[in-house]
C-alpha cells in the first residue's frame, strides 16, 4: 500500500514538473520559479503536503545537484579554466566584492550571525548558469562579442565554488577552526590535483571511460560521478564540488558524449531538487522576508550590472555591449538554492530558507527582462542626458555664427 502511495505521488510529481516546464518554455520563462512554487505548494503548510514520497524525492534532490554541477565540469576543459582563471580573474574578483558583499551585509543587518552571513553572501553571489545560457539563446546572442565575456565571468564564479563549498559545508556543520581549516586543504588539494591530472593525463582519462556503446558510457560516467561524490563527502568536502571535479577531468568526445547522455537526467532530477527546497520552506514564513528579499533583489541586480559593465569595458566591448553582459548576468537559480539548503539542512537560520527562495523566485523573473531591456534603457537614458548638451552646444555655436555673420 505504501509503494503504490509513493508512486502515485512521485508520478504525479514528475507530471506536474513536465506540465509546467512546457508552459514555462511556451512563454519563454525559466521554469525554476514554478518548480520552487509547486514545491510550496506541496510542501509544509501547502495545499496539499506530500507523505510517502518526501524520503524518494530527498534523494533525487541530492542526485540532481550533482548532476547540476557534473554538468557545469564537463562544459570546461582545465585548460580552459586556467585560461580563463589568468585572463579575466580581476573580472571574478569584482564580481565577488560587489555581490558578494550586499548579501553578507543583509545577513548581519538582520542579526543572523556570522555563519548565516558568508551563507548569504553566496546566495547573491551566484549568477544563474542555466538561466542565462537559455536567456542567451532566446535572444539570438550567442555569437555576440561580448559572450565569452559573459561565460568567462561564469566560469570563474563555478571555480570559486570549488573553494566557497567545502568553506560553507564546515561553517553550517559546526566545525572548529582546526577541522575547517583541514576540510579547505582537502577540498583545494583535491582540485589542485584533479586539475594536474586531467591537464597532464586528460586523454587517458578519457580514453578509459570512453565507450562506442551510450548504455555504457552513461552507466561508467554516473557511477564514477556519485561514487566520487560520495567519497567526497566522506571526507567532509561537498559532494557537488566531487561532481564537479569529476567534470573537468573528462573532455572531448567522451565530455560531449557523456553530456548529450545525461542533460535529460540533470533535468529531471535538478528539477526535482527545486521541488524539494520548496517542500521544506512553508508559504507561510515568506511574506514576513519578502520586503529585505526584494530590496536584496534591487540592490544585486544593480551590482551585477555594474559588474558585467566593468568586466565588458575591460575586455575592450563597446557601451552596447557591455550593458548587454550586465544584464544578462543578473538571474541566480540553481546555485543560490543549492548554497542556501546547505545551511537549512543544517538548521543555521530558519528565515534563512525563505529569503533565499523569495529572492530567487524575483530574480530569476527579473533576469531575463534585464537580459533584454537593459541595452535599450540604458541607450534611450544615455541619449536623454546628452540631448540637452547638444542642444545648448547647437544654440551656443548658431549664436557665434550670428554675431560672426553681424
Amino acid at each position: 500500500m505504501h509503494s503504490a502511495v509513493l508512486l502515485i505521488e512521485f508520478g504525479s510529481i514528475i507530471l506536474g514538473l513536465g506540465l509546467l516546464g512546457r508552459f514555462a518554455a511556451r512563454f519563454r520563462l525559466s521554469p525554476i520559479p514554478l518548480y520552487l512554487l509547486a514545491g510550496l505548494a506541496f510542501g509544509e503548510g501547502g495545499l496539499l503536503p506530500l507523505g510517502a514520497s518526501e524520503e524518494f524525492v530527498s534523494i533525487g534532490a541530492e542526485i540532481g545537484v550533482i548532476l547540476l554541477l557534473l554538468m557545469l565540469g564537463l562544459e570546461y576543459t582545465a585548460g580552459d579554466l586556467v585560461t580563463n582563471l589568468k585572463a579575466h580573474y580581476p573580472s571574478g574578483l569584482v564580481d565577488g566584492a560587489l555581490n558578494a558583499l550586499p548579501g553578507a551585509a543583509a545577513a548581519l543587518l538582520l542579526g543572523w550571525g556570522p555563519v548565516a552571513a558568508v551563507v548569504l553572501a553566496g546566495v547573491t553571489w551566484i549568477s544563474s548558469s542555466g538561466v542565462i545560457a537559455k536567456v542567451l539563446g532566446d535572444l539570438g546572442r550567442v555569437g555576440n562579442r561580448e559572450t565569452p565575456v559573459i561565460l568567462s565571468v561564469l566560469v570563474l564564479e563555478d571555480l570559486a565554488m570549488a573553494v566557497y563549498l567545502p568553506i560553507v559545508t564546515a561553517l553550517v556543520a559546526g566545525a572548529g577552526l582546526l577541522a575547517g581549516s583541514l576540510t579547505l586543504a582537502i577540498a583545494l588539494g583535491a582540485a589542485g590535483l584533479v586539475l594536474f591530472v586531467a591537464v597532464r593525463y586528460g586523454r587517458l582519462i578519457s580514453r578509459f571511460v570512453s565507450s562506442d556503446d551510450p548504455e555504457k558510457l552513461l552507466l561508467v560516467v554516473l557511477g564514477l560521478t556519485i561514487l566520487v561524490a560520495g567519497v567526497a563527502q566522506q571526507l567532509q568536502v561537498s559532494a557537488a564540488v566531487g561532481a564537479f571535479l569529476v567534470g573537468i577531468a573528462l573532455s572531448g568526445e567522451v565530455a560531449e558524449g557523456a553530456h548529450t547522455l545525461l542533460s535529460p537526467l540533470r533535468d529531471l532530477f535538478a528539477a526535482v531538487f527545486f521541488v524539494f527546497f520548496g517542500l521544506h520552506t512553508d508559504p507561510a514564513s515568506i511574506p514576513p522576508v519578502l520586503l529585505p528579499a526584494l530590496a536584496l533583489a534591487l540592490v544585486t541586480a544593480a551590482t551585477k550590472i555594474a559588474t558585467g559593465y566593468w568586466a565588458a569595458r575591460r575586455a575592450g566591448i563597446s557601451p552596447k555591449g557591455r550593458w548587454r553582459t550586465g544584464g544578462a548576468l543578473v538571474a541566480r537559480g540553481e546555485f543560490s538554492i543549492v548554497i542556501a539548503g546547505l545551511a537549512v539542512s543544517a538548521g543555521i537560520e530558519p528565515s534563512l530558507g525563505p529569503l533565499a527562495t523569495a529572492y530567487v523566485l524575483i530574480l530569476v523573473i527579473l533576469g531575463p527582462l534585464t537580459a533584454r531591456y537593459t541595452e535599450p534603457l540604458a541607450t534611450r537614458l544615455t541619449a536623454r542626458r546628452e540631448s540637452p548638451t547638444t542642444e545648448s552646444g547647437s544654440r551656443v555655436a548658431e549664436a557665434s555664427v550670428g554675431r560672426d555673420g553681424a
